[in-house]
């Protein structure tokens, strides 16, 4: 947090006067422009902007909301690159906490975490396979893209630079799971209405870069009147969505249970209801079974009462389902896509062939970000693991998994010494790993360059598992250790 007398200072100089002045005329000319809703899109956007560079919990509330609500809103002018309202507060967040560091030097110390240098050895690999695949010369759009999923995983250090204290975790989490039960209200709204009505609210977003055109709301099937429509909120792809709602999910679903909850009970109880809904909603298989491996993973490890929980939710859901009249749709799409007989299963098992071919030709740095560079290969396959082993090599998927079994072995380990509440909040943010890695099985957009919402969530969960370890038991002052060249927070 920047010094209250830093910020007095700030309020009192003519540049900041001169700068409101450039923001009030820039307001008027989009009102005159695009109407009166797009200025005060703007005024929302600029007082975001305002409250992140003065505050580090503004700007990670602005990213988690962002990156869970409207993750494709875009500035409403267009250029070479349009940059999306992620990457900008994404990239303010990182500038803010650097700057505290350098600024306030005696007060805060850089933490990296024992992840923090294998993980940017791992974005490295990342560069390399860039670079490699692109023989020295990606296009713009790629590079674009390649910043976007950089910036997502650097919200890893944000996470642990700018979570301190246990008052900063608790607003940290609350935003997170609010934002992400706003995501999926917002969702089953645009369910409820009717088909028509949804599509003009969607497309009414083009100015801020969404579709206009094509597949702007999404079926099981084809097209309106020839199957179920499908949960999108603001996120465009039915199946990114559900990826999110599961991490979300399994993150509220193990603070449900928590010993101390950080919300009213029936509150949280609400917005998993909600969560878990919109999930179901968007009809994705992978996502469902990624939110019941990550209940299990609770029910095993600590909340025993879940079992319990999970077959009571299981008979009444599928109780509302049959009044619903949407059991025999889901039960045929789950048994159609265990069989491989549905078009998309078999779509994705022509991709996973594809992939290991790309894989046994490239085994060891991939193909990078690009293209394949064969014609009768395709670059893109709906699965995580594939995914990095096809653009990285067998090299970049063993970092991948050795990273996260490293955060898996020191945040279970941890969780053994410190005290129930840190711990339920832990456990929370395994359970949301959990959730993602099994989403990932059948889907890759975690690792997607083009979905950098997801990949900030993914490293941002895992940052926030980092914090939490680092935050001082209850009645202990904070512990800061410093070595030569070295700084790192307590973990232990």
């Amino acid at each position: 947090m920047v010094p209250s007398a830093m910020v007095s200072t700030y309020l009192r100089t003519p540049a900041l006067v001169a700068a409101l002045a450039i923001v009030l005329g820039a307001l008027v000319g989009t009102a005159s422009a695009f109407g009166p809703l797009y200025a005060l899109a703007g005024l929302l956007v600029v007082l975001a902007g305002v409250a992140l560079l003065v505050s580090i919990e503004a700007g990670l509330i602005t990213v988690l909301a962002t990156a869970t609500i409207i993750p494709f809103g875009t500035l409403p002018f267009k250029a070479i690159i349009t940059p999306n309202f992620l990457e900008l507060a994404l990239a303010a967040l990182s500038v803010v906490w650097v700057l505290r560091i350098l600024a306030r030097s005696d007060a805060y110390d850089l933490r990296v975490s024992r992840l923090g240098l294998p993980i940017i050895g791992f974005l490295g690999l990342t560069f390399f396979s860039l670079i490699l695949g692109a023989r020295g010369l990606p296009d713009s759009l790629t590079l674009h893209n390649y910043a976007k999923f950089v910036l997502g995983v650097l919200l890893f250090f944000s996470m642990i630079n700018g979570v301190l204290s246990r008052d900063q975790a608790r607003l940290i989490i609350r935003a997170l799971l609010l934002s992400g039960g706003m995501a999926a209200l917002i969702a089953l709204v645009l369910v409820a209405l009717p088909d028509e009505t949804a599509l003009n609210l969607l497309v009414s977003l083009g100015r801020i870069g969404y579709p206009t055109e094509g597949r702007v709301l999404r079926y099981i099937e084809d097209g309106p009147g020839t199957g179920l429509e499908r949960a999108i909120g603001l996120s465009v792809d039915p199946n990114s969505f559900a990826g999110m709602l599961a991490l979300i999910s399994a993150f509220g679903l193990a603070l449900l249970f928590a010993r101390r909850p950080l919300l009213h009970r029936g509150i949280l109880g609400g917005v998993v209801s909600i969560l878990i809904l919109a999930l179901l909603l968007t009809f994705s298989r992978g996502a469902l079974l990624g939110i019941i491996a990550a209940a299990i993973y609770l029910a095993t490890l600590r909340y025993h009462k879940l079992w319990w929980v999970m077959l009571i939710a299981g008979g009444l859901g599928g109780g509302l389902l049959v009044a619903l009249g949407l059991a025999d749709d889901i039960i045929q799409r789950l048994f159609a896509g265990i069989q491989l007989e549905d078009q998309a299963q078999q779509m994705r098992l022509a991709e996973y062939q594809n992939a290991v071919a790309i894989i046994v030709r490239y085994p060891i740095f991939g193909i990078g970000f690009g293209q394949a560079p064969d014609i009768d290969l395709t670059a893109g396959v709906s699965s995580i693991y594939l995914a990095i082993a096809q653009r990285m090599g067998l090299v970049g998927l063993a970092g991948f998994v050795g990273l996260l079994a490293t955060w898996f072995t020191i945040t279970l380990r941890a969780s053994h010494s410190m005290d129930s509440e840190r711990a339920d909040w832990l456990l929370g943010t395994q359970a949301g790993l959990v959730a993602a890695l099994v989403v990932g099985i059948a889907d890759h957009y975690f690792f997607n360059i083009e979905f950098g919402h997801m990949v900030a969530l993914f490293w941002g969960m895992a940052g926030l598992g980092m914090a939490i370890i680092a935050l001082p038991d209850e009645g202990q002052a904070s512990r800061r250790h410093v070595t030569r060249g070295r700084w790192y927070a307590a973990e232990e």
